[in-house]
């Protein structure tokens, strides 16, 4: 398993959180944004810098993630392109997307955005709260630990 993030939109609170995983369960994590980010130093992470333009980072990801990899994503055309190669989302409220939910999460975002390229006002998502941190780092635990299990660790 590897972990890929979309991290252009990803909160920080969420990458410090990957960091401290990543060491601790030794998964190799990749930060793929359209600018440089800078991580800790660690034998577990890495950033790939893409070239800026729509979609260059999810292209980037949908090519490099394979079946049994988890991807971080709140992108819900990226989530549904990796599922559909096997990997795993989480979004970073910590909403596990799977096949059983995609295409219900696709159908819903598809309808927001004919609303607001109808120039209906629909707001935004909520303010990115530490009970969305605390539910990702409770569902990261979860997927990381029941991998260490099917390991045997």
């Amino acid at each position: 398993m590897k972990i890929w993030v979309d991290a252009d939109a990803c909160p920080a609170t969420v990458k410090d959180i990957l960091y401290r995983a990543a060491n601790r369960t030794q998964v190799m994590l990749t930060l793929i944004a359209n600018q440089a980010l800078r991580v800790p130093p660690s034998p577990w992470i890495r950033t790939l810098q893409v070239p800026a333009g729509f979609d260059v980072a999810d292209q980037r990801i949908a090519e490099e993630a394979a079946a049994g990899d988890l991807v971080i994503t709140a992108d819900v055309p990226l989530a549904a392109l990796v599922i559909d190669k096997g990997a795993r989302v989480l979004d970073p409220r910590g909403d596990l997307l799977d096949a059983g939910n995609i295409r219900e999460r696709l159908t819903m975002r598809n309808f927001m955005e004919g609303l607001r390229s109808g120039g209906v006002d629909t707001g935004g998502p909520p303010a990115f709260s530490a009970a969305d941190r605390q539910a990702f780092a409770n569902r990261l635990d979860a997927l990381l630990t029941k991998r260490e299990r099917s390991q045997g660790r």
